[in-house]
């Protein structure tokens, strides 16, 4: 019995150890759309979600990639067709991305957002993929994107995916500035 205690006890201080720890990144919260009052707070949400959204996606952390999507998100990729389903587009990013060869890098000052009433937010740009360990082979990659953000209920999820324009980055601008 007393055992059962002590190890209750060591369970429940890890998992509080372990809330402690979440990075303040991780714990910020998301503003709803009623709570938007400006373009730099639209802005400043959206430049989140996408960090979020992308460091899960870089980091094949599955869970909370998936968190951010829409049930019926719909994904389009000039040269990999159409992705539909919240489950169909996190398995795709398991079986493609997951390998550790990935990584989504945002070129600096491509980001445009723009406000949609009722609704959320466009976000647009250009990202730049990067592949660590067969870049000789693979070297790096560009193409544009168009995101598409609802807010519902104060919880903000990925609905449509538009990624076009593929192709190989200029070597002068393949590496960005990751400061």
């Amino acid at each position: 019995m007393r055992t059962q205690s002590l190890v209750q006890m060591l369970v429940f201080a890890s998992s509080l150890l372990c809330v402690c720890l979440i990075p303040a990144k991780a714990q910020e919260k998301t503003a709803s759309l009623e709570e938007i009052k400006s373009q730099v707070d639209l802005e400043k949400t959206i430049t989140a979600l996408d960090t979020k959204l992308f460091d899960a996606y870089n980091h094949c952390d599955l869970k909370a990639f998936d968190s951010l999507l829409a049930h019926d998100v719909e994904f389009y990729h000039d040269q990999g067709g159409v992705t539909l389903g919240r489950q169909k587009l996190t398995e795709s990013v398991k079986n493609n991305i997951c390998t550790g060869d990935t990584q989504r890098v945002l070129v600096p000052g491509t980001l445009k957002i723009y406000y949609m009433k009722g609704y959320g937010a466009i976000e647009m740009g250009v990202h730049r993929f990067l592949h660590p360990k067969t870049e000789a082979a693979n070297g790096t990659g560009e193409a544009s994107f168009v995101q598409l953000w609802q807010c519902q209920d104060g919880v903000w999820k990925l609905t449509r995916v538009l990624s076009y324009d593929h192709h190989a980055a200029s070597p002068k601008t393949s590496r960005p500035n990751l400061k």
